[in-house]
């Protein structure tokens, strides 16, 4: 990746607030941050919050707030302003119209009055005839009288792009090299959608352009879109920033992360004790060599010894077992009064002690007993007796399908309070046919790992969702694990005849 003197480097994250905020946000901004500290720019965070289907209120406080605890300070955003606010999309939608006008007076650009469901037709058709694109061009040619007419009766229709119907469209990846896509194999990409919300592909470039970003250092799930943000930029005339796709963070099957499979929710990892300078310093070992097979160093020593060209293509396998080495390494460093400062803020916090406290306290009758009655709420990972996670007449296997099909209820979830979790778990009871006792339990024992605890959706509301989560995938892996029962053979057929 290259930096030139004559354009100040400008590189952002732009996380969208739709769940819990991500690991791999972390994981990206991290490289962000290095990268402008390393060449004195300027890193900023812009909230890319024009899906509303997906769009959740709390999302974009608690990304702003685990970004600020992971410790990646930022110069321009939406809460620190800049010279280029506002740093939310949905505040900059105006914008957004009058660059796909630009566009569609340019001829680069057309409305297309497709219905969803003409849409989804074509592009099951598309695919069984093992055709590239979702979409057939319908729209693209259409003469003006018709538009004319279409928009006149109020018909809603969406704004695409033009992509060039032959050619090669061709960026340079910091990381890659050239990388070139055929042009006929890329769909004409919506960019404005009927409800006049932009979507991501015409917001980003618009936004990188306006915020001047000289580089773009996002995560490679991003390079089939390149080339549409390559050729936006050529349609506007703009000059283009310098790409580098990171690889992803992995499972160790070599997924893409996800939380089926791995906490990756910051706020799991924050709630688990993890240190943010431990998760700095594992961040940037995720495809990046220090050297001399060095480990442990501080941001700043990466600052220092940053080279983007020394990060590696092969995909990093996010290893629980050596993010907790490195930090039990810091752990050890901390002084005593900071080890005990963190655990006070982080661990036994007046907000988590009040949130517990009124579940147990009429069940203890001495203080001496209150981390024996509580130690759930505040440990990792659990042990658990196989035996009381299986409804009785259940085999191991049966009562593991039990416990993820009930997480799977639970995933859909939007926020975490006691009456949504009964909700869900009542829904779940009616549609699984199943008695209040098959669920229950199991739930008690693997969130909890005891069979005598206070209520249990309070204790799983307290606990946290992304804690609750990978309590019963451990809990249903343990069960998986365990040899499925002898079946008895099945009795000898009398002779025939005889009974």
């Amino acid at each position: 990746m290259t930096v030139t003197s004559s354009r100040p480097v400008r590189v952002r994250i732009a996380p969208s607030p739709t769940g819990d905020p991500h690991i791999g946000t972390a994981y990206i901004a991290l490289f962000n941050y290095v990268f402008a500290k390393k060449h004195g720019g300027k890193f900023i965070v812009r909230i890319e919050d024009t899906d509303q289907t997906r769009f959740r209120k709390d999302s974009e406080s608690m990304i702003l707030d685990c970004l600020k605890w992971v410790g990646l300070p930022w110069d321009e955003g939406p809460d620190v302003g800049g010279p280029y606010a506002p740093y939310r999309q949905s505040e900059r939608t105006q914008l957004y119209r009058e660059y796909s006008d630009v566009l569609l007076n340019k001829g680069h650009a057309y409305r297309c009055f497709c219905t969803s469901e003409r849409l989804d037709t074509v592009r099951k058709e598309r695919m069984s005839q093992k055709l590239q694109g979702g979409y057939d061009r319908h729209c693209r040619d259409l003469p003006w009288p018709e538009i004319e007419k279409q928009v006149k009766n109020g018909i809603p229709f969406t704004v695409r792009m033009k992509m060039p119907l032959s050619g090669n469209t061709t960026f340079n990846d910091g990381l890659r090299g050239p990388v070139s896509f055929e042009n006929d194999g890329v769909d004409d990409q919506v960019l404005l959608k009927s409800d006049g919300f932009p979507t991501y592909h015409l917001a980003n470039v618009v936004d990188d352009h306006e915020m001047q970003i000289s580089h773009v250092i996002r995560g490679e799930e991003w390079i089939s879109s390149t080339p549409k943000h390559v050729v936006l930029y050529d349609m506007f005339g703009w000059q283009r920033p310098e790409f580098t796709h990171l690889p992803l963070l992995r499972n160790a099957d070599k997924s893409k992360i996800s939380k089926r499979k791995q906490p990756t929710s910051i706020n799991y990892y924050r709630r688990k004790g993890i240190l943010p300078d431990a998760l700095r310093n594992y961040l940037a070992l995720m495809g990046w060599s220090y050297g001399d097979d060095k480990e442990i160093f501080t941001t700043q020593d990466m600052i220092e010894h940053f080279s983007i060209e020394r990060m590696t293509l092969g995909g990093p396998v996010f290893d629980l077992e050596k993010l907790a080495w490195i930090n039990g390494h810091y752990m050890r460093s901390l002084p005593s009064d900071a080890y005990v400062s963190h655990l006070r803020e982080e661990i036994f916090s007046a907000d988590a002690l009040s949130k517990i406290v009124p579940l147990i306290r009429e069940r203890i009758e001495k203080f001496e007993d209150f981390i024996g009655a509580s130690y759930f709420f505040f440990s990792g990972d659990l042990k658990y007796d196989p035996q009381l996670l299986m409804p009785k007449g259940r085999t191991p296997a049966e009562a593991a399908a039990i416990l993820t099909d009930a997480l799977d209820a639970l995933e859909v979830l939007e926020s975490w309070t006691v009456a949504d979790i009964t909700a869900a778990m009542e829904g779940f009871l009616a549609a699984k046919n199943l008695k209040a006792k098959d669920v229950y339990m199991p739930l008690r024992v693997a969130t909890t790992g005891s069979k005598e605890t206070p209520p249990l959706f309070d204790s799983m509301a307290v606990i946290g969702k992304e804690m609750v989560r990978r309590r019963i995938r451990c809990a249903a892996t343990l069960l998986l694990s365990l040899p499925m029962p002898e079946q008895s053979p099945a009795p000898a057929k009398s002779p025939a005849g005889k009974n």
